[in-house]
């Protein structure tokens, strides 16, 4: 039994899914719905909001750092509830901004700034922090079924947060935003401290006596360290690449139903939506399937990353293809399947970091996930500007809606199969199956 050497239990892996859910319902309002009130309520330009959610990405570049210091100090529960705790003073000082900016618009943005630079660090400290004990303390059956639950309960604290407060928030007032948004930081900065409350204790020992060992190492050493080790060095790569990939298509799918193929506002909304859906069936069917084909060569860890991006490529091709056919395309199913892909791909790749992190010594498992943390923060960052401002300038080129769409989403379609490359260089392959196989036991 894996319990009998200190590993957690499916019950506390489901815990600390909850920490994920918690930071989920936090980021959905401070990245989605202030963005809406900034813009529409507000009358801001859209670059306010933009340049803010880009900065609370850029600060997660920090995500080494906090890693490295849950690693020096050989536990990780302080960090995470630590860190929920500046997010959810963020999330609070970001609805009190977005209401100041009313009447005030620079101490607004003044004060939206530190907001965000608040929750960037939260995100980035209680994340990686969360994501490291998970690495440590999951056994590594355990590890990518671990991976899956814990994305899922992030994508269920983004849908509850959105249907709940959203029904909260009507009629709305800027007073009724900032009470409903301390509402949800109260209650998440709770659910994430009764979450991890006792539940590192299995593996802290070990994990502290391999901390103390360690402890020589400065912050910029570890790095170095971990960053001479080939196979996270190429990780990180594939990561940022694959992430990119990911994120450029962001800002522009809407914008894209709406030029391409005259769609409404609530027509866009509903397609996104779709997308979302898929992304959860793709992450749901990646452990029951992977359970399924145990034995075989499609049950590989290795496998479902590089399947999914290449049917990410696939996808992003079709729609590529959609936005030169135009409206009599059939566009839902095509969006759909991008999602399934795209769900697929991402929680292989997060199963994929688990199994790495500790998988060339311990002691600086928290280095190594922020590392990869920081990769993604930056292809966040940099995804959705590049893709708006992709189609800004094939537009400006070609003046051909429909051939600048066409351009940006193969030319995303060609990185997912270069994505799809560099995960076959990182390891060899490894059999997800091993890892799902418990997760359908362990919940029959």
């Amino acid at each position: 039994m894996t319990q009998d050497r200190g590993y957690l239990s499916w019950f506390e892996i489901v815990r600390l899914g909850l920490v994920q859910t918690a930071l989920g319902a936090i980021v959905v309002l401070t990245t989605s719905t202030l963005n809406r009130v900034m813009v529409v309520e507000l009358a801001l330009p859209a670059m306010l909001p933009g340049a803010l959610v880009g900065l609370h990405y850029v600060i997660q570049l920090s995500r080494p750092l906090w890693g490295h210091g849950s690693d020096a100090g050989g536990a990780r529960t302080p960090w995470i509830i630590g860190g929920m705790a500046v997010l959810a003073l963020g999330g609070v000082l970001a609805a009190l901004a977005t209401a100041l900016a009313a009447t005030a618009v620079w101490p607004g943005v003044a004060l939206a700034t530190f907001a965000f630079i608040l929750i960037g660090g939260g995100v980035g400290a209680s994340g990686t922090s969360l994501l490291a004990l998970l690495a440590t303390d999951v056994a590594p059956e355990r590890r990518a079924p671990a991976a899956s639950i814990t994305w899922i309960m992030m994508i269920m604290g983004f849908a509850l947060t959105a249907g709940l407060a959203g029904s909260f928030l009507d009629p709305f007032t800027l007073t009724r935003l900032v009470a409903v948004t301390a509402a949800v930081c109260a209650i998440a900065f709770g659910l994430c401290t009764i979450a991890v409350w006792g539940v590192e204790r299995a593996g802290h020992a070990a994990r502290a006596a391999a901390a103390r060992s360690g402890r020589a190492l400065s912050f910029k050493d570890a790095v170095s360290a971990v960053w001479a080790e080939p196979k996270a060095r190429r990780f990180t790569v594939f990561v940022f690449i694959a992430m990119l990939a990911y994120s450029t298509q962001d800002l522009i799918l809407e914008p894209f139903s709406g030029l391409v193929f005259a769609m409404t506002p609530g027509e866009s909304t509903q397609l996104a939506g779709m997308q979302h859906g898929g992304v959860f069936i793709g992450m749901i069917a990646v452990a029951i399937l992977g359970a399924r084909l145990s034995g075989s060569a499609f049950g590989r860890r290795q496998h479902w990353v590089v399947g999914g991006c290449v049917a990410s490529s696939f996808a992003l091709a079709a729609i590529a293809a959609a936005s030169l056919a135009g409206p009599g395309w059939p566009l839902a199913p095509t969006i759909f399947v991008l999602g399934l892909a795209n769900g697929a791909f991402a929680v292989a790749a997060i199963g994929a970091m688990m199994g790495l992190a500790g998988a060339d010594g311990p002691g600086k498992e928290g280095v190594r996930v922020g590392l990869w943390g920081a990769a993604q923060a930056i292809a966040f960052a940099l995804g959705g500007f590049l893709g708006a401002a992709a189609i800004d300038l094939t537009r400006a080129l070609f003046d051909d809606v429909s051939l600048a769409f066409a351009l940006v989403f193969a030319a995303e379609a060609v990185l997912f199969l270069f994505a799809a490359r560099l995960a076959l260089s990182v390891e060899d392959a490894e059999p997800l199956s091993d890892q799902t196989a418990e997760l359908a036991g362990g919940a029959s």
